[in-house]
């Protein structure tokens, strides 16, 4: 039997999962750019034209990702945070040489993508808009983003260190703010106003963030009956499950997820716990 069908937490595949091709990647010109914080921005390019079939933005179902290719530099993994029908943008945050040369690039420089891959957020149409919660921390944000907009009237709560890193706050007005510093928004975490909704506010939970903060999310979750499902970032070098690096207790996030369920995060011991880094060594979080 299906598990989505004797688990309703459980994340569906998305439509085609099997049936991915490890393509060349699409060069795409850049057509916007917009500064989200003061190191994140966001990158936005126009749909490529029907020929190029082997990359279709608008097959990406929230949470899942694409591969971005800088030509003579490397391929990292994005998440899509801006769809239209006119086309879509991925949203960079500043971490190291990669990003920095992604948030560089200037209009209608290419970049290449494949994708979209992966399995996204599933089964928000089995809940009323405002029985969810949506809950992201710091850059996870970008990876809730299109749920968000799918779900404009869910409960969107976003926590940041402080108001300068803040993501998309005039993007969702009636999102909830917690900062850690107090400077906009409730002085605190997110987690917070979850353990304020937990006897009977919300009955589904999506998640991206901190894994420490996910940790606690789930927990919270598991313990009162909510379901709950969360985005997991890991090292990811080939985006198709071929070389292992993303592994995690016997999963590949890039192929299995990086979306899982609360039931699959139960059997995840190092979830909140371990990664593996660059090299392939577990390290702490």
């Amino acid at each position: 039997m299906d598990e989505s069908i004797q688990n309703p937490g459980a994340c569906a595949a998305p439509a085609g999962k099997l049936n991915f091709q490890p393509s060349l990647p699409v060069m795409v010109k850049l057509a916007e750019k917009r500064c989200e914080t003061q190191n994140t921005v966001s990158l936005l390019f126009e749909h490529p034209s029907e020929d190029k079939a082997s990359f279709r933005p608008l097959q990406n179902a929230p949470g899942q990702f694409v591969m971005v290719w800088l030509p003579e530099l490397n391929e990292k993994p994005f998440v899509i945070s801006y769809i239209s029908d006119t086309g879509f943008g991925i949203t960079v945050t500043v971490r190291g040489n990669f990003s920095r040369r992604l948030s560089e690039l200037q209009i209608g420089q290419k970049v290449g993508f494949r994708g979209p891959f992966g399995r996204g957020f599933s089964g928000m149409e089995d809940y009323a808009p405002e029985k969810i919660a949506i809950l992201g921390g710091g850059c996870g944000m970008a990876s809730l983003a299109l749920l968000a907009q799918k779900i404009p009237e869910a409960n969107i709560i976003q926590g940041a260190p402080s108001s300068s890193e803040l993501l998309y706050a005039e993007r969702f007005p009636r999102q909830i703010i917690f900062t850690e510093d107090g400077s906009f928004g409730f002085s605190g975490r997110p987690t917070q106003w979850l353990e304020g909704k937990l006897s009977g506010g919300v009955e589904m939970l999506y998640t991206c963030g901190p894994e420490i903060m996910m940790k606690k999310v789930v927990s919270l979750c598991n313990a009162n009956g909510i379901r709950c499902q969360a985005a997991l970032e890991r090292y990811m070098k080939c985006g198709i499950g071929v070389c292992g690096q993303c592994e995690c207790d016997g999963r590949l996030v890039c192929r299995d997820g990086p979306v899982f369920s609360d039931s699959e995060l139960q059997q995840m011991p190092s979830f909140g716990n371990t990664r593996r880094n660059a090299a392939g060594q577990r390290i702490k979080l």
